[in-house]
């Protein structure tokens, strides 16, 4: 397997899967649980990584965003679509990139009709969660020596201590976190600011930055 190993060295063509976007998890067949990510972020990584000659795979959620020239792009719509789809893919990468916004919940039941409001103006509703797959641990679970597995954190509060307890429980390489309780940058934002940590310890900050700025750097830590 050629590639950038979780050291950081190249060697041949990088073969590369990366996640990007939201997901939706259907309450009913028009409504459902999402965020708001736009999927910027991973279509910019995409495209460098591509740009760099490096052979990339991009599962994506609902975005409205164009393929990026030279990606092989598979669209999903739920957490379970997007495991699906990135399970065989990840067997045979080198760099696992996920920067997707998975819904950690779905609802425990989906109505197979449109939900109707009650007469009664004071009911409530109960909606019963439950947590959806863990794509990027299940998966970074199973990597072998030579992959390099790499998370992305977003995160209101306290950014780097929950981004480095994300690297350690969820057996990463590396971990970008991203405050996006910030006006102006993360998630559905033209621009972005992470703090890049690697399990050994090295870190690097960058940004304010337009995201295809952000994606170059991030590209070139793994690089190096």
């Amino acid at each position: 397997m050629g590639g950038i190993t979780s050291g950081g060295k190249t060697n041949l063509m990088t073969r590369c899967l990366i996640t990007a976007g939201p997901t939706r998890e259907h309450i009913d067949p028009v409504r459902y649980l999402s965020n708001g990510s736009s999927g910027r972020m991973g279509y910019e990584i995409a495209a460098a990584a591509a740009a760099l000659g490096w052979d990339v795979d991009l599962v994506s959620g609902p975005v409205s965003l164009d393929t990026p020239k030279g990606v092989r792009v598979t669209r999903v719509v739920s957490a379970a679509e997007m495991f699906a789809a990135c399970e065989p893919l990840f067997t045979g990468c080198d760099v696992f990139i996920a920067v997707a916004a998975v819904c950690d919940y779905k609802p425990r039941v989906v109505s197979a009709e449109k939900t109707k409001k009650t007469a009664d103006e004071s009911a409530g509703m109960t909606l019963e969660l439950v947590r959806t797959v863990d794509i990027l641990k299940t998966l970074a679970a199973r990597k072998t020596a030579s992959q390099c597995v790499v998370g992305f954190a977003a995160e209101t509060r306290d950014v780097e201590i929950y981004a480095r307890k994300k690297l350690a429980e969820k057996n990463l390489d590396w971990i970008v976190a991203n405050d996006v309780g910030k006006p102006g940058i993360g998630m559905d934002a033209a621009n972005n600011a992470v703090v890049m940590i690697s399990r050994d310890g090295a870190r690097f900050e960058f940004g304010p930055a337009p995201k295809r700025d952000v994606a170059e750097f991030i590209l070139t830590r793994l690089e190096h």
